[in-house]
């Protein structure tokens, strides 16, 4: 029989997302890793990173980017022993109100994402919506190498 996880124990702490636990929870997605350098870059570039940890040891991550107006959630990873356990939620949750609060009286912004292929009921389930809709037509990206 598995071994029910504590959640109580989990710490979540803003903008302190290392290079050494970014790799670590990206490799326990089965993604591939960017360069030191880059990596570096775009810790130190994101508007705001959430880590949830136990004893010490990150379990999940998630990064804000974006100019203030246009926002990207990225990097959201939870182990794969801590899935549904209301962390990767909590981390979502925490980066939506970074923005709110940041945002001017009367200011809006749009916080868009690109999900794993299968994950769209989750973020659905907080509050997103999936591309093409009624206001938005199909989202787009284009990978640049350089070799």
């Amino acid at each position: 029989m598995p071994q029910e996880l504590n959640t109580k124990n989990i710490v979540y702490q803003k903008n302190t997302l290392c290079y050494e636990d970014y790799c670590l929870l990206r490799k326990s997605a089965g993604w591939s890793l960017f360069s030191r350098e880059q990596t570096m870059m775009v810790l130190t570039r994101s508007i705001c990173t959430v880590t949830a940890s136990e004893n010490g040891q990150a379990v999940g991550m998630g990064r804000l980017t974006g100019d203030g107006i246009y926002l990207m959630i990225t990097d959201v990873v939870v182990s794969p022993a801590f899935q549904k356990k209301g962390i990767g939620s909590k981390i979502i949750n925490m980066l939506i109100e970074h923005a709110r609060k940041e945002l001017p009286v009367s200011g809006k912004c749009c916080i868009q994402l690109i999900s794993e292929k299968g994950k769209e009921p989750f973020y659905e389930k907080l509050g997103f919506e999936t591309i093409p809709n009624d206001h938005c037509g199909s989202g787009m990206r284009m990978m640049v190498y350089v070799q």
